[in-house]
């Protein structure tokens, strides 16, 4: 092997190191900030709310897709779920102006913010998937704020 071909190799080695810190710099691993809990189709009562604080130093922007909002390391709350013929509907309910990042039951991120109206985030799964639901819940422009996350089947 070469120099060239050595310093190449590890410019790629570096390179992919650093992507892979970027997008996996959330870890669903770490016990929720807020709690968790066990949800069944039809569950009462709906919506189930928790009070969080949301946002943190960590920049959502740098997920998959279209996140945005300033989030913590960890979970905010996590949902194991098991899924009926409803749909499932994650929402923020503050004064600040929140985000909504979650990792579905299928390893993909999804994300948004201001769906749900006045700065608050909605984020639906038409045909939710039975699993756990990773959910951390961001601040547009920094800081921390108090929010309410709200889990619903009757949109």
């Amino acid at each position: 092997m070469t120099f060239k071909t050595l310093i190449r190799a590890a410019a790629v080695a570096a390179l992919a190191v650093t992507a892979a810190g970027a997008a996996s710099a959330q870890d669903s691993s770490l016990r929720a900030n807020f709690g968790e809990i066990s949800l069944n189709a039809g569950f009462t009562p709906d919506p189930y709310t928790v009070s969080i604080t949301a946002g943190g130093s960590v920049n959502g922007g740098n997920l998959p897709g279209a996140c945005t909002g300033m989030i913590s390391n960890a979970p905010d709350f996590q949902v194991t779920y098991r899924a009926g013929s409803l749909p499932l509907v994650f929402r923020t309910i503050s004064s600040a102006d929140t985000t909504l990042i979650i990792n579905g039951p299928d390893g993909r991120w999804y994300c948004d913010d201001d769906s749900f109206g006045d700065g608050d985030a909605e984020v639906r799964f038409s045909r939710p998937q039975s699993g756990v639901y990773d959910i951390w819940v961001g601040t547009f422009s920094g800081g921390t704020a108090r929010a309410t996350l709200s889990i619903t089947e009757t949109p």
